[in-house]
């Protein structure tokens, strides 16, 4: 069965104004439909067209002869996360359990995003800045292109697309005030925290 684009959790329009319903046309509507409609003909008439997106990244990954396959299926794995890591009126500071592993981890929520804004502002070219649980420990790590956490083991709470296109037609190319919209304005705890929490 053909993988489809999964629905947004929200109209293309209510991130705004820190996220712009044409940013969503573009990023959304082409870029994440291009890696559904490649990794639907990379995967044709292969074993893995029944497979699940998760099973496909893990199997693909760290195997060149199928790079291909490997970066769209993580790309929308990715961006299938990074859609549900923000909400409208979202930002601001986590509460119960999350906070309380933010401020033993990172020694409190500035430092936290400084640490976190920091991963994703530094990183060289293209790819994610995460938020992960490993082994009961919160860390803040990156992932170049299109790698990913997921199969590493460790839990991954959010993200944040650090790709040009994520950010360009509002923001230009100042990555660091997207980044900052996206902790102080965009991110979505509620859904980090049921991850956190294994719900």
């Amino acid at each position: 069965m053909a993988f489809e684009l999964p629905p947004l959790p929200y109209d293309k329009s209510a991130l705004e104004p820190h996220m712009s319903a044409k940013t969503l046309d573009f990023h959304y509507g082409k870029h994440h439909q291009a890696y559904v409609t490649n990794l639907n003909n990379l995967i044709k008439g292969t074993p893995l067209a029944s497979k699940s997106i998760e099973v496909i990244v893990k199997e693909t990954a760290k195997d060149a002869a199928r790079a291909g396959v490997f970066n769209n299926a993580a790309q929308v794995w990715n961006h299938t996360f990074f859609w549900h890591s923000m909400k409208p009126r979202g930002g601001g500071a986590p509460t119960g359990e999350l906070a309380q592993a933010i401020a033993r981890d990172f020694g409190g929520f500035d430092k936290f995003k400084e640490q976190f804004k920091n991963a994703a502002v530094s990183l060289f070219g293209s790819g994610w800045a995460w938020l992960v649980a490993d082994r009961g420990h919160l860390k803040v790590i990156k992932t170049a292109n299109a790698e990913t956490p997921l199969g590493s083991g460790e839990t991954e709470l959010l993200t944040c697309d650090v790709w040009e296109h994520a950010y360009y037609l509002d923001y230009q190319n100042r990555r660091p005030d997207f980044v900052q919209i996206f902790l102080d304005h965009l991110v979505n705890w509620d859904e980090a925290a049921k991850r956190l929490g294994g719900k």
